[in-house]
């Protein structure tokens, strides 16, 4: 019986430890040409997903480069 209960606790506690949410990232891109730097929302993205997931997820929206604008680094944060 003490076994029983142990394991329905840890079940429940398991359960709220990985419970899915909406997740929202937000993402900013920053441009650079010459001396002028300018840093615009880049948009949004709703993940539905545990914490740590959406968070990998929201990380992978990131990145830098060079276009016709000039050299870019996107950034992008869960909110």
């Amino acid at each position: 019986m003490k076994k029983s209960v142990i394991a329905i606790v840890a079940l429940f506690t398991l359960s709220l430890v990985s419970c899915k949410k909406n997740y929202e990232c937000e993402c900013s891109i920053t441009r650079t040409n010459g001396s002028t730097t300018l840093t615009t929302d880049d948009g949004k993205y709703t993940f539905k997903d545990t914490r740590a997931r959406a968070e990998n997820r929201c990380n992978d929206e990131e990145g830098s480069g060079n276009d016709g604008f000039g050299a870019y680094t996107r950034d992008c944060q869960i909110k």
